[in-house]
């Protein structure tokens, strides 16, 4: 077996910046922010959080909010064909 190269950051310099005067500034609305099952959102990533990032395929992705679970939520997205399920936290959650 080959070893796998990188990690499941890799390639996201661009999508992980923020600017400099923003650097490791952390928006309390959008971290506590309240979502219905039914409610479009996009995900949208904070650099500055780490826990609860969607995947790098799935950035700048919009889909619906299928549920909760524990603190996160539950996103229905569609994938090609395919129809996927996201949990993600609300910080990196935008509401469309």
């Amino acid at each position: 077996m080959v070893t796998r190269t990188g990690s499941a950051i890799r390639k996201t310099r661009s999508l992980m910046s923020k600017p400099k005067e923003l650097r490791g500034k952390v928006s309390m609305r959008r971290l506590f922010q309240d979502f219905k099952p039914g409610d479009k959102v996009m995900m949208t990533v904070e650099p500055a959080v780490q826990n609860g990032r969607p995947f790098r395929r799935f950035y700048n992705r919009s889909g619906v909010v299928l549920g909760k679970q524990g603190s996160s939520y539950k996103i229905g997205i569609k994938d090609m064909e395919k129809q996927k399920t996201v949990i993600v936290h609300p910080i990196h959650l935008k509401r469309l």
